[in-house]
């Protein structure tokens, strides 16, 4: 059950991506009767009917044909969509909630620091070799 859902879930997002509609698969069947009108009366087959109505000979065959407008204008994959996506990045800052805290010095330490190492280069007792 799990790989028909993924399945279908991934035919779903490739049939939007194509940008494919319901409308559009409804719509088929008048594609079908349009496509053999075309045939029928101006002899055209398959590819030059989808070239008259979805490619370079639009232009002309809609000047040409003005009473198949309302047909036209049935066929699938005749809707102008556009996506948006807008990301918006909202900035802000934490509230500052940090408590005054008082870093006193106090002028009487209690404690002394003495270093617990001594060098033996600052003695003099290693020096390297100087030359006469």
């Amino acid at each position: 059950m799990l790989k028909i859902t993924s399945i279908a879930i991934s035919m779903l997002i490739l049939i939007q991506s194509l940008n494919v509609h319901f409308d559009d698969l409804v719509e088929l069947d008048e594609l079908i009767e349009h496509a053999q009108f075309h045939a029928e009366e101006y002899g055209d087959n398959f590819f030059v009917f989808i070239s008259k109505h979805y490619g370079e000979l639009k232009a002309e065959h809609s000047k040409k044909h003005q009473e198949e407008k309302e047909e036209h204008e049935r066929l699938p994959f005749q809707h102008q969509s556009q996506t948006l996506t807008l990301y918006a990045h909202v900035l802000y800052q934490t509230p500052d909630n940090t408590l005054g805290v008082d870093f006193s010095v106090d002028p009487n330490p209690n404690f002394f620091y003495q270093a617990s190492y001594r060098s033996l280069v600052q003695e003099g007792l290693l020096q390297p070799p100087r030359q006469a």
